[in-house]
């Protein structure tokens, strides 16, 4: 079993930055597929962003687009999803994924990442 750790969340004020981390101690990160996803009170869990395993291909929900940036760190085995400009409508709890997939492919359905993390919570005020 693949345990996901992820740290970064808390409470921002609307423009504001924060950075989320997401680690699997234990297993290595490079070579597979990884995205994060979000869930707000009352919604669908929805994709936010993925990087392939071979961490040249990148691909965001279009609500994020020029504001959030995903990456990987392979020697620290760990990914992160940099929130900059963040709003109101941002405010979920924020869940990394991890797939088995590797190569150059993304997918935003969820059902391709069996491992995920605990979720942190990103709150974000007006």
């Amino acid at each position: 079993q693949v345990q996901l750790v992820e740290s970064g969340g808390g409470l921002v004020q609307a423009g504001g930055s924060l950075r989320l981390s997401c680690t699997a101690p234990g297993r290595t990160l490079s070579r597979n597929a990884m995205a994060w996803f979000r869930q707000a009170p009352g919604k669908e869990r929805e994709f936010v962003a993925g990087i392939s395993g071979s961490g040249f291909t990148t691909a965001y929900v279009d609500s994020v687009k020029g504001r959030f940036t995903i990456s990987r760190d392979n020697a620290k085995n760990t990914f992160y999803l940099q929130m900059n400009s963040l709003k109101p409508e941002d405010t979920a709890v924020y869940y990394c994924a991890l797939s088995e997939i590797v190569g150059s492919n993304i997918y935003r359905d969820s059902n391709w990442y069996p491992y995920w993390g605990q979720g942190t919570q990103v709150t974000v005020s007006s």
